[in-house]
């Protein structure tokens, strides 16, 4: 949808990102409990400062609500 084409394990500087589409610049980081929130501050600070979007899921949000979590990234590839 909207020519979004994600790469997954995809790299950035230092870090590698679960989702990206480069096109859009658009990235999808899911957590689980082994993140921090400062690395995770630092780390979308980061990504943000080189033009991405960063949209943050908890596991348990994609388990549990994975329609939702779906519009959420549909919703920012529109605009």
């Amino acid at each position: 949808m909207f020519g979004a084409k994600f790469r997954r394990q995809h790299p950035i500087g230092s870090y590698i990102v679960d989702f990206c589409c480069p096109t859009l610049r658009i990235i999808v980081e899911l957590d689980g409990g082994q993140h921090g929130e400062k690395v995770d501050t630092r780390r979308t600070a980061y990504l943000e400062a080189q033009g991405y979007r960063v949209m943050r899921f908890w596991n348990n949000e994609v388990i549990d609500g994975l329609e939702g979590v779906l519009e959420a990234i549909l919703r920012a590839l529109d605009g």
